[in-house]
This record gives C-alpha cells, structure tokens and sequence, in this order.
C-alpha cells in the first residue's frame, strides 16, 4: 500500500517523522508492506517550485492509497499580498481529490481531562465526531473586490447544491450509526438562503434513508454555547464549511490541547487525506518539543478509512492509551511538577507500547 507523506512546514516534518515509524512498525507486526513517498506541500514548495501543490505531488497522491500530512504555513508566507500562500496547496488539494468530507472526533481522555480549560463536570466523557463539508459553500464560492468612490467593497458567496448536502449528509449519518444513533445539523436557516437548503435536504435524507437515526437541528450561535456547556450531549454533528471551521476549532480546546486531535478528508472513492488538526507551530518549530500524539492518531484514522485495516488502528489507538495512561507527556499537556518528554521520545513510546492483542 502506497502512503504519500507530506511534511509540510514548521512542526509537520518532526512529527509525521514519528507517525512513520509507528506505521513501520505497524507493518511489521501486522505483515503489512507500506511504500511511502515524500512530497512538498505548502510554504517549502513555494519556496522550490513556486507553488504551494506542485504538479509531481499532485499526481503522487492521487495514485496513492492515502495521504498523511503534516501542517502548512508560518510567518514567512503571511504577506496578505503574496502571490500565493500555503493554504492555498491545502484548499486545492481537498478539490482536486475529491475530498467532501472533513472527519474530526474530540474526544477526552480520563487521564487528562484536567488539562481542559473547563471543568471536569463538564468536559469529562465527551466524545463527538464532526463532520464538515468541505469543498463547497463561502470558502469556495464567488467572491470579489471593487471599487467605487473612495470605497473598496467585498464580497463572498455562499453557495451549495442539493447533491452536495445529501453526500455528506449520509457520510455523517452513516457515523452515527456507528455510534450512539445520534445526528446533529448546524446551520443558521433563519437567516441565511443556504442554511435553509441544508436544511431541507438534511431533513428529507434522514427521514427517507436513515429513520433509526435521532435527529435535531441546532443553530450555529447556539451550538457554539452547548459546545462548552453541555458538550456530552452530542454524538455526530454535521454542519457546511464555514461553520464546521470555527466550531471544530472550538471543540478542538475541550480536551486541553489541539496536540491529541486528529483529523480525516475523504471524499466518495480516491485517497483520502489525514492530518493532525493543529497548525505549523513555527514558534516551536526545530526545537523537539512537539507532539506528534495527534499525527499518530491521524495514521491510525487512515488505517481505519482509507487502507481498511480496524485492527491496526485500534492497535494505534490502544498504544496511544497505554501511554497516557502510564502518565508519559509531551509540554503541551503535562501538568505542574511533570517532566515533559520530546517529540522523538513521546513517538519512541508508542512504538514500543504497539501490539497484535
């Protein structure tokens, strides 16, 4: 199985490094003979291409089988008058493989709900999976600039399609079948046009194809407050692109750190792309402390959705519990009196702690 690695900048190097050595190892416990194939993305290939997706890593992961990246950007890129910019490369790729679908469980761990900036009552057993559209809506509609007068005015579109509600409409209920049969939409349909589209759409899907599922509706503003009052009350929660960007991002704080999370794109056939969900870091970047948990964690997603392989996900998870549990950390999440271990140790420990049983 061919996995196209990409690095990417600032953290993303160091910590798809230890991601790659859990998947050797991986592989060699489970039989298993994965080719890896390491592409530029992002800042580095604007740098040596001028291009932040350049064509050769283009085509490398659209003959993959699944992709595992790392993190793009960092202040050398950020001149709003560049050219291009890193996230372009980001953005670009999830349209040109067909990546619908943004996956994101936040999930807290027992042994490290106190790291949450909420209290315990509140945060401990909250296990939700997002699900965002992702190609479509503002982010991907019209938009523009003019002038007129001694004014400058922009705008940005919103804008979706009946078929693109209804896919990753079932993508998300489909997950919720797999959990606690329990699906959330998010939209603000009193007062946005494509709100009420979705939902409709939503409406109509879940009652004609998925009857056994428990289904609400919930407003953006009000699900940004349930977020952090009352966030155990969700399962699966499906919302457009411009909302799931903030809210998983909101969510993304319930277990303490953005370090533990990761993430999958997966679109209705190709490779998926998998990835942790926290940014470059480029104040940390090189220095070896980062942690490299939710990477791992993003490898054992692809093993799950992309390669089809639940044992050896769970067999990464497992050791990622194991970890945790005996109390090892990496800066970002250890407690007052903790020795904090490094990148290199923290994915040396997972290796080890990895087994068949």
């Amino acid at each position: 199985m061919k996995i196209v690695l990409l690095p990417g900048d600032g953290i993303g190097p160091e910590v798809t490094a230890e991601a790659r050595k859990v998947l050797e190892r991986v592989g060699s416990l489970f039989g298993h003979a994965f080719e890896f194939d390491t592409q530029p993305i992002g800042g580095n290939a604007i740098d040596d291409f001028g291009d932040p997706l350049p064509p050769q890593t283009l085509e490398a992961c659209r003959s993959a089988d699944a992709v595992l990246l790392g993190a793009v950007g960092g202040p050398k890129w950020d001149d709003p008058n560049a050219k291009t910019r890193p996230e372009a490369g980001l953005l670009r790729i999830r349209k040109e493989l067909g990546l619908f679908a943004n996956l994101r469980p936040i999930q807290t761990f027992d042994f490290l709900v106190d790291s949450s900036p909420l209290r315990r009552e509140i945060v401990a057993g909250t296990d939700i999976m997002f699900v965002r559209e992702l190609t479509g809506g503002i982010y991907f509609g019209e938009s523009g600039l003019k002038q007129e007068g001694d004014q400058e005015i922009a705008w940005s579109t919103m804008t979706y399609s009946t078929y693109e509600i209804e896919r990753v409409v079932r993508i998300a209920a489909e997950a919720a079948r797999g959990r606690r049969k329990k699906l959330t939409m998010v939209d603000k349909a009193n007062v946005l046009e494509a709100s009420r589209l979705w939902r409709r759409v939503s409406a109509r899907v879940m009652k004609e194809e998925f009857p056994d599922i428990a289904y609400d509706v919930v407003l953006v503003d009000a699900m940004a407050m349930h977020l952090i009052s009352r966030p155990t009350a969700f399962d699966v929660v499906v919302t457009e692109n411009l909302f799931g960007d903030i809210l998983t991002d909101e969510g993304s704080m319930l277990p303490g750190s953005m370090g533990m999370l990761p993430s999958a794109s997966i679109g209705s056939d190709g490779p998926g792309l998998f990835e942790p969900i926290h940014g470059s870091a480029p104040d940390i970047a090189g220095k070896g402390i980062a942690n490299p948990l939710a990477t791992i964690l993003a490898a054992a997603m692809m093993l799950r959705y992309s390669l089809k392989l639940e044992a050896e996900a769970k067999a990464i998870e497992t050791a990622v519990d194991k970890v945790l549990a005996a109390g090892h950390r990496t800066g970002d999440i250890a407690r007052s009196g903790e020795t904090p271990l490094g990148t290199t140790a923290m994915g040396q420990l997972v290796v080890e702690a990895l087994s068949k049983e």
